[in-house]
């Protein structure tokens, strides 16, 4: 197994986390190195692992170091401590008719479920496989928090779509919320195998498709084949594929959770999604340099 190894400055550290996760959506390791800046990491043979021209050009000016090592054979043991469990705790202060809504426990497989005699706490088990979305990372938690908010908002009954499904975390919880039917789309073979086998260890009902943003029509948003809107869409992408997600759109969701933005980004992807399909922005959350984007139909 090789361990392959980005040493960027600490100041552009988020900017080039958001550039790998692109090229290695499975996820990375990250190292505080102090006044040295911070180490990113990411595990697998030779060929699956991201090209070395590629790494260079995603991290630019921030690179300080690049470099691989053999490591031995508890890299799982490493890999497993790299994913730990993360509680999303549900809105405490509510409007009035509001539903009470759950916590999220989510945890790999090899980590003790949440002790909650109250049953105040929903546990969920995601193997992060070869897919993004571990609620570890800050975009994953921040679309956690806001389809939290939804559900104590809307009783949850009616469709969700998860576009980038990744490890079908978003899609699960929806499902454990009370929405359904849920859709899980993903590009990715991988992603959608291991949605498929997340959604089975959950026992919950999502469907997992493949799906290319770029060429094909979005399902429940098709005006020629449904005439109701999902109640949530959720959307943890990177800016460029949100934008592409808007364009998709021929109308506006009763909710759009998106996710994986910078904090600069916030504004211009909500004055999009205002421009053409005349939404509105109802809350933003920020956790270090990155946010996530709740909009509304007018």
């Amino acid at each position: 197994m090789i361990r392959l190894a980005v040493r960027v400055r600490r100041a552009q550290a988020e900017l080039v986390l958001a550039e790998l996760l692109q090229l290695a959506p499975a996820g990375v390791e990250e190292v505080d190195l102090g006044a040295q800046g911070v180490e990113y990491a990411v595990y697998g043979s030779p060929g699956e692992l991201p090209a070395l021209p590629d790494l260079e050009a995603a991290v630019g000016g921030a690179l300080v170091e690049i470099s691989t090592s053999e490591i031995a054979e508890d890299w799982q043991e490493r890999w497993k401590r790299f994913h730990r469990p993360a509680l999303i705790a549900a809105p405490r202060v509510r409007a009035a008719g509001a539903t009470s809504v759950p916590d999220l426990h989510v945890r790999p497989p090899w980590e003790a479920p949440a002790s909650d005699a109250g049953g105040r706490v929903q546990d969920i088990v995601i193997d992060p496989g070869q897919a993004f979305g571990t609620g570890a990372h800050d975009t994953t938690r921040l679309c956690l928090q806001l389809l939290l908010e939804v559900a104590a908002l809307e009783r949850p009954s009616g469709p969700l779509l998860d576009v980038g499904t990744g490890s079908g975390l978003l899609a699960i919880a929806g499902a454990r919320l009370g929405f359904a039917p849920v859709l899980g789309l993903d590009h990715e073979r991988e992603s959608v195998e291991a949605a498929r086998d997340n959604a089975v260890r959950n026992a919950v009902t999502v469907e997992v498709r493949r799906y290319d943003l770029r060429s094909h029509p979005l399902p429940f948003l098709d005006a020629a084949r449904d005439s109701r809107p999902p109640v949530v869409v959720v959307a943890n992408l990177l800016r460029p594929l949100l934008h592409e997600l808007e364009r998709k759109m021929l109308r506006a969701p009763a909710h759009l959770l998106a996710g994986g933005l910078l904090k600069e980004e916030v504004d211009e992807l909500a004055a999009a999604f205002a421009g053409r399909l005349g939404m509105r922005e109802r809350e933003r959350r920020e956790s270090g340099d990155w946010a996530a984007l709740w909009m509304v139909r007018a």
